[in-house]
């Protein structure tokens, strides 16, 4: 019998559940149980959060890969392939490994239908435990408390930022959506808020449980300066550091984040001989992200951030605020159930023209209805193309020479973008 490639495996996997979103552990937990996987002893760290989930994670990897440790860092979504989402010591696996892991799941799965994220973070699982990975690294892939990556036990939780995203599953207001996040803590288990204060839910419930959380301001803080920054834990002092990619202070506060989760793992990782200074200054060095407001010019500055709810995009805003004006344009794509308008509104008056592209998913916008809702918030002309090619194509041709062309709003859109501009 012939084996299913490993794109056969994901198209498959999208017709099991009807429902790209069925938050629960029911299923999974199920499947689990067959599969036997041994997490590692101590060494689970879970990154959940509204932004900097990636950044984070990535930090810790970096950091903790540099002291030795065999990592495996499961996140989403991907930007080009699905790959990106599996990395053993920084390499992502390759398509014989997914399709074995899908082949043993499938062995065990039952009448059990899982979605299309279940079965990846399934995966990851068995890949880990499978290659004996001594530190998990997992991002959350929507909420916490129902997400399949919290059937895992996380030694060490961080919730990064709080704010309105994907409030159809995880409620309409900051305190209902932190207290979902707050899910990924455990009793008796350090526990990090990436900003200052804490929503009220995530120290209630942590109070709740008997967490050990700390926060920004509160646990350990940042100092940004010109060309480095320091980082303040609660017994450990690093200074000059580098500077992330970008030198924003939104990076800094999660790479800040990481360092205190890894201070509250085992302080010795952060000491100060020379030895392991040199390696962590190496190590934060190496952390670049694609598509994190990634800058690239050729006849145009181009910036593609895969910022798509309004805190992103106010972020976002403070960087561009930064560099010298320049005629502007946007291509922007979204899933249906973003904040177009609240969005939009983040960047009112940033660009010269607009140009909406559809995405080609069950939850992706169509060009036409993410321009109508574009309009309630932007004066500036506001075009639609089919598809994000096409969108670049116009960018292109209507942007003076010299000008900046944005790339945002999803991952769906910065991808194929960086594919297109060869920089994948």
């Amino acid at each position: 019998m012939t084996r299913k490639t490993l794109s056969e495996w994901l198209v498959w996997q999208e017709s099991l559940n009807p429902a790209e979103i069925d938050l629960g552990l029911d299923r999974v937990a199920a499947v689990a149980r067959r599969l036997e996987l041994q997490p590692p002893a101590g060494r689970v760290f879970t990154v959940g959060g509204t932004n900097g989930k990636g950044s984070c994670a990535a930090t810790l990897e970096a950091v903790l890969r540099s002291s030795d440790l065999t990592t495996g860092l499961y996140s989403s979504p991907h930007l080009v392939r699905y790959n990106e989402r599996i990395r053993i010591n920084n390499e992502v696996v390759d398509d014989a490994t997914l399709v074995d892991a899908f082949e043993r799941i499938e062995a065990v799965r039952g009448d059990d239908r899982l979605t299309f994220f279940e079965f990846g973070t399934l995966a990851a699982f068995l890949i880990f435990s499978d290659q004996r990975c001594d530190t998990w690294i997992l991002e959350v892939g929507l909420g916490g408390r129902l997400d399949a990556t919290n059937l895992i036990d996380a030694d060490i939780a961080i919730v990064t930022t709080i704010a309105l995203d994907h409030q159809d599953w995880l409620g309409d207001t900051v305190e209902k959506i932190a207290a979902e996040k707050a899910g990924i803590m455990r009793a008796g288990k350090p526990a990090f808020y990436g900003d200052d204060p804490p929503p009220h839910s995530i120290r209630e419930y942590a109070r709740k449980i008997g967490a050990q959380l700390g926060w920004y301001g509160e646990a350990y803080t940042c100092d940004l300066q010109v060309d480095s920054w320091s980082w303040q834990g609660r017994e450990i002092c690093l200074e000059q550091l580098p500077l992330p990619p970008g030198q924003s202070v939104e990076q800094v506060r999660n790479q800040a984040a990481a360092l205190a989760a890894i201070e509250a793992c085992d302080p010795e990782l952060l000491s100060e001989t020379s030895k392991i200074r040199s390696a962590l200054i190496s190590a934060l060095e190496s952390v670049n992200l694609p598509g994190r407001f990634q800058e690239y010019r050729d006849n145009h500055h181009w910036v593609l951030d895969v910022a798509h709810n309004p805190q992103a995009a106010g972020a976002m805003r403070r960087r561009l605020e930064q560099l010298d004006h320049q005629p502007t344009t946007v291509v922007i794509g979204m899933l249906a159930d973003k904040q177009a308008e609240l969005f939009a509104h983040e960047l009112v008056g940033i660009a010269d023209r607009w140009i909406a592209c559809s995405i080609s998913t069950g939850r992706g916008s169509s060009a036409e209805h993410l321009s109508a809702r574009l309009r309630c918030e932007l004066s500036e002309p506001i075009e639609a193309e089919a598809n994000v090619r096409d969108a670049l194509e116009l960018a292109r041709q209507v942007t003076p020479t010299g000008g900046r062309i944005i790339v945002c709003g999803s991952f769906l859109v910065v991808g194929p973008a960086l594919e297109w501009l060869g920089l994948y």
